[in-house]
């Protein structure tokens, strides 16, 4: 989820901090014990939120424990164990891996070859018990990829690909927790809740890598929905607009789609029967993604603080 989902610190209880960090401890102890120390570096906090939203319509209670581990190896932290966890921590290597193979494969580098190689076995044994679930990422990967080669002008149509494969994995975690066939609307609810984040995923990131991108020259929807008319070739003494005035002009537009996004997110959320960490997930939801949303839309009111 690229790091976009995540808490509001000062909106959370004490707590309820607790728990969220006792998720993403559970994470790392998870991927830590079953899979080595290297696939660690995977993890990030959208693995917490995934596994906090996934457990939260369960009737079982969480069992903190209080642990050492290696990055904390005087104080003891808080971890929580369950299959939510266990899920999220695998989803994010696997996630991990295809990030390796689109680094290796588009842009060269001899880094994610490497460490491809090392995470091979692993990536084989997820992919074999997650087989679905691979076939769903592979399966829109493939159409995203035809759609940057084309240079898409639909944002639309570039985000339908990444939100799809996040309705995947909503929906395949869903299925794995919950197998009961008379909670076929609970598994729809994941999905769509999956398909909306991954719609707001995908444009924050594009909105926010609008300057690497023109950079690189790597694709980027924006650019083209909006005819980004900056230098030609190189040559700043042609240039039509900067990044900062493109941001500008492209700005309403932005926000218009972004508080969408989040809007029907809202809606699908309030259709879950939520019995634990409704403090945790109503943060990050109302809170956490609309001040990320904030921080990205104000990118160029900021830079031009900063001079």
């Amino acid at each position: 989820m690229l790091g976009y989902v995540q808490i509001h610190k000062p909106e959370l209880k004490v707590r309820e901090y607790e728990i969220y960090q006792g998720y993403y401890c559970g994470v790392c102890k998870y991927i830590g014990s079953t899979y080595g120390q290297l696939p660690r570096m995977a993890l990030s906090y959208d693995a917490a939120f995934l596994a906090c939203l996934l457990a939260s319509v369960s009737d079982d209670p969480d069992e903190p424990a209080r642990e050492h581990c290696i990055a904390h190896h005087i104080n003891k932290k808080t971890v929580i164990r369950n299959r939510a966890i266990e899920y999220a921590g695998d989803v994010m290597l696997i996630l991990a891996w295809y990030k390796l193979l689109d680094d290796a494969s588009d842009e060269g580098k001899t880094s994610a070859k490497a460490v491809m190689r090392l995470l091979k076995p692993l990536h084989r044994k997820l992919r074999n018990r997650y087989a679905q679930l691979c076939e769903g990422i592979e399966w829109n990967l493939a159409v995203l990829g035809g759609l940057e080669k084309s240079k898409c002008q639909s944002l639309d149509q570039a985000a339908e690909s990444f939100a799809k494969i996040m309705e995947v994995i909503f929906r395949e975690g869903s299925l794995l927790l919950y197998e009961d066939e008379e909670q076929d609307n609970l598994h729809e609810t994941f999905a769509k809740i999956g398909y909306h984040m991954g719609k707001w995923v995908y444009l924050m990131d594009a909105a926010d890598d609008i300057e690497d991108n023109i950079e690189t020259g790597a694709y980027n929807p924006l650019l083209y929905r909006f005819d980004w008319r900056g230098e030609v070739s190189g040559d700043a003494a042609f240039a039509e607009e900067t990044p900062e005035q493109f941001r500008q002009r492209i700005r309403d537009s932005l926000e218009f789609n972004l508080y969408h996004y989040l809007a029907v997110l809202g809606d699908e959320m309030s259709a879950l029967d939520i019995k634990k960490n409704n403090g945790i997930i109503d943060n990050i939801i109302y809170f956490g993604m609309n001040r990320k949303t904030e921080a990205v839309l104000d990118k160029t009111e900021k830079k031009e603080e900063v001079k």
